[in-house]
Order: structure tokens, then sequence, then C-alpha cells
């Protein structure tokens, strides 16, 4: 199932990182800088999560999470370098269900929406690909009653892979999922990881697409 984020934030460069990361995870999203133009998204789309700053040009983030409240129960993460008392109990009032200031670790604010995702059922804790399950929670992978003993960062890799199944993934966008963006960019780093998963399945289901990236079919 396609997972939809709404986006709402007018730094530019924030905006662009967190939507560019958001989307290497493997989600859809919908980005917007101004406040009345993501008051007409909330009614014009259903999403199964919205991050929201406050400070917007046109209606600000208050405005828009009570109306998504009206609206229906889609999670909310509010994104605001506003760390103060008021605005932070305003949130959780009209019912922010999370609230991240800035400056902010991008990781975690994945994290975040991974706990929140889950926690509103939009995505499975389980997945299952040619008889392989893969359990998030417990890093556990599964075949025909055998557990595979992957490391965690394989197991993040092949989840992203199986979670992004037909879609072609490159080294520095798997490296920026798992690693974030303090890595030293070398494709060995993948190559190795990659290495060690097909060894250890016992099914090749990882292509490489040469100078590219890898690709579960």
């Amino acid at each position: 199932m396609e997972i939809k984020i709404l986006l709402v934030e007018d730094d530019e460069n924030i905006l662009k990182s967190v939507a560019t990361f958001l989307e290497a995870a493997g989600y859809k999203v919908d980005i917007c800088a101004d406040g009345d133009i993501a008051m007409e998204k909330i009614h014009e789309n259903i999403y199964n999560l919205a991050i929201i700053d406050i400070m917007l040009p046109g209606t600000d983030g208050h405005a828009i999470l009570k109306e998504l409240r009206n609206l229906n129960n889609t999670p909310v993460i509010i994104l605001s370098a506003l760390s103060d008392d008021v605005n932070q109990i305003k949130s959780f009032d009209n019912e922010a269900d999370d609230y991240v200031t800035k400056p902010f670790k991008i990781q975690l604010l994945l994290k975040r929406v991974e706990a929140l995702l889950r926690r509103s059922g939009a995505v499975s804790k389980e997945f299952n690909y040619e008889g392989i399950c893969l359990y998030s929670e417990e890093y556990r992978v599964i075949y025909e009653g055998k557990e595979i003993p992957l490391t965690i960062k394989e197991f993040e890799i092949l989840s992203l892979l199986v979670q992004n199944k037909g879609r072609t993934l490159s080294h520095d966008t798997i490296l920026s999922h798992i690693y974030g963006y303090d890595f030293d960019r070398l494709e060995n780093t993948i190559q190795v990881h990659i290495k060690n998963i097909r060894a250890k399945l016992p099914i090749d289901i990882i292509k490489t697409v040469r100078s590219v990236g890898y690709r579960v079919e």
C-alpha cells in the first residue's frame, strides 16, 4: 500500500531535505510551503500522515491541524522552531500526535513517522516477499520456519528494498536511509552488505542495476 504524507514547511532547505529523505524511505510526499494551499490539500486528499510547521505564510499550522481534526484522524507531527510550552500545549490540545522542535535530526524524525504510521495501522509490522517474512520491530527474518541471522544494517537494507519492490534504489539513497547524511559515500559499504545478505538468504531476490543500485523485483 502506498503511504502518502503531507509536508507543510516554508523553509525551502528543510522542505527539500525532509521530502527527499521520506521519499528515499519509500513514502509518497506531497509538499507545500503555504498554509492556505495546505488547507486546500487536506480537503482534496486523504493522507496517512501530515508534518506541519506552525509559522507559515497564510493560514498557520494550528489552524490547519484544527481543520484536519474536523475532517479525519490523520496522524500529525508538528515541526516547529517554537519550543515554548504555550505552542506545544496548544498543539496537543488540538490533538497533534507529536511535536518536534527545530533543529532536529532527520533520522529521529523518520523514526517518529514510522512509529505513528505503525500505531495508526497504515503500515504493517510484518513484510512478506517470496516466502521471506520480515518482522520490523524484532529485526527478524524467517524463511520456511527458519530464522535467517542478519545484522541490523543488513535487515534494514533488505527491508528497504522489499518495501520498495520494483523500484531501483541508488547506492546514495540506501546509504542516506540507513546511515543518515553522515556517511562517506563509499559504495563499497552497501556492496559488502548486499553480498552478505545474498550469502545468507536461501533464494536470490536482489538484482544489481549496474552503475545505479539495487532492486527487488
